[in-house]
């Protein structure tokens, strides 16, 4: 891959680490740091009705799991910049060709190309 392509793809890839790293800020300010009180607006620290309180559990659980994958896509984007760094982005771990740029355009983090998905699905 031409060093004007992993600069291509490292700006995108510094852009969408951005954007991960501001919603897991959002998520970790409004959500995950706050009280059960805080988060539900109500002058109480207790939900009293049942459904209220399956309704905070239920959002509270989201937002972890939200949380957890925004954390897993900022590794993987690590892990992508560290392969531009070794000049080996864009390399198919699996058949070691070079990974179509509209695949890599499309998913950035991957280190397989659309052949070896293909021949692991069947």
């Amino acid at each position: 891959m031409s060093k004007k392509d992993l600069e291509f793809f490292k700006e995108l890839l510094l852009k969408k680490k951005k954007k991960a790293q501001k919603n897991l800020e959002y998520l970790k300010s409004t959500v995950l740091d706050s009280t059960t009180k805080e988060a539900s607006g109500d002058h109480s620290s207790y939900s009293y009705h049942m459904a209220d309180q399956g309704t905070d559990a239920m959002e509270r659980e989201k937002s972890f799991m939200f949380a957890a994958r925004d954390e897993k896509f900022i590794k993987q984007i690590d892990e992508a910049l560290e392969r531009i760094e070794n000049e080996t982005y864009g390399i198919c771990r699996v058949t070691g060709n070079l990974i179509q740029k509209e695949r890599l355009i499309a998913v950035p983090t991957t280190t397989i190309s659309v052949d070896a998905k293909k021949a692991d699905k069947k």
